[in-house]
C-alpha cells in the first residue's frame, strides 16, 4: 500500500469490526487521566501470550476517531486511527509490509486531546486482518507500548519463555488439596493439584517439619514434589501461579473430610500465595 490511507479507509476499519469492547462505556470528552505507568512483567505476558504478531513500528500519522464511532471507550481515553511504518517483527512468523494501519486507545493528554504520537516508536501486540495485509487489529484496545531498548529486551525475554519447549502451561485453578499429617507435632505435607488449560498435570507440594521453614515445590509435570522450590518472581512459571491462583483455597476444591486436615491445607495454601507475592499489573 502506498501513501496514506484515506479517510474512507478509516471508516472501513471501524465498520469492519476493528473496534474494541471494554467494560467501561464512555466517550473521550471526559477529563484526562494521568499517563499510564510502565508495563509490569505481568502486563507484558498478558499482551504477548498467544499473540500472533509483536511488531516494532514508527507512527507516521494518528488521528482521533469520532467518539460516536468509538464504542466501549474508557473515560479519559481517545481512540486513534494510526498509520505506521514497520521497523521489525519482534515475535511471530507472519510477513508484513512496510505500511501498517490500526486502531488504538490512548490516554488523553492534560487538555483532553490526543497526545502527540507522530514519529514515536512503539511496540504493537496484534493479529492480522483477513484479506487486508496492510492492517492490524490489536489484541487489546491499549496493546501499544512506547518503544525503548529496555522494553524491547523485556518483551523478547517474555517471548523466549513463551516459545520455549516445555513452557509452563496456563493454570486455571485448584482441583484438589490433600494434607497428610506427620508423626511429629507441626509436621505434615500438603499437595495442591492444579487445573490447567491443556489438561496436563501441575501441583504444588508444601512440606513442614518442626523448627524449619516450610519447603515448597511446584511441578508442571507428573512428578509431584520433584521441583526445586517456588519459581522466582518475573518468570513465566511464577506468572502462571501468582496471577491466576485464587487468594484462598476455594471451597469447591476436593479436600479431605477431616477438619484439622482441611484447616492445615488451607493454611499451607495461603503460605504459598504469600510466598509467591502479588501479581502486579499497570494495565487495567
Amino acid at each position: 500500500m502506498t501513501g496514506l490511507i484515506s479517510r474512507t479507509r478509516l471508516l472501513l476499519l471501524v465498520a469492519a469490526g476493528c473496534t474494541f469492547a471494554s467494560a467501561a462505556n464512555a466517550d473521550s470528552r471526559n477529563p484526562a487521566t494521568p499517563a499510564p505507568p510502565a508495563a509490569t512483567y505481568a502486563d507484558l505476558v498478558d499482551l504477548a501470550d498467544g499473540t500472533p504478531l509483536v511488531v516494532r513500528a514508527q507512527i507516521r500519522k494518528a488521528v482521533p476517531v469520532e467518539p460516536e464511532r468509538a464504542r466501549g471507550l474508557r473515560a479519559g481515553w481517545i481512540r486513534a486511527y494510526v498509520e505506521a511504518r514497520t521497523e521489525a517483527v519482534i515475535g511471530g512468523n507472519r510477513a508484513l509490509g512496510e505500511q501498517l494501519a490500526y486502531l488504538v486507545d490512548v490516554k488523553a493528554d492534560a487538555k483532553g486531546k490526543l497526545p502527540a504520537l507522530k514519529k514515536k516508536a512503539v511496540i504493537l501486540f496484534a493479529r492480522p486482518v483477513d484479506a487486508r495485509p496492510a492492517e492490524l487489529q490489536l489484541v487489546a484496545p491499549d496493546a501499544q507500548l512506547p518503544w525503548d531498548a529496555a522494553t524491547e529486551a523485556r518483551v523478547k525475554g517474555v517471548l523466549s519463555e513463551l516459545y520455549a519447549s516445555g513452557a509452563p502451561q496456563k493454570i486455571t485453578g485448584v482441583r484438589e488439596a490433600l494434607h497428610v499429617p506427620g508423626n511429629l507435632a507441626g509436621a505434615g505435607e500438603t499437595q495442591l493439584f492444579l487445573g490447567s488449560a491443556s489438561g496436563e498435570p501441575a501441583a504444588i507440594t508444601v512440606s513442614r517439619m518442626p523448627g524449619r521453614d516450610a519447603a515448597m515445590n511446584v511441578s508442571f509435570s507428573e512428578l509431584v514434589g520433584a521441583g526445586s522450590g517456588l519459581p522466582a518472581r518475573e518468570t513465566l512459571a511464577w506468572y502462571r501461579l501468582a496471577c491466576f491462583l485464587p487468594a484462598s483455597l476455594p471451597a469447591g476444591a476436593n479436600i479431605g473430610e477431616v477438619t484439622e486436615d482441611r484447616a492445615a491445607a488451607a493454611l499451607d495454601y495461603r503460605a504459598v500465595i504469600e510466598r509467591l507475592g502479588p501479581c502486579e499489573r499497570a494495565r487495567r
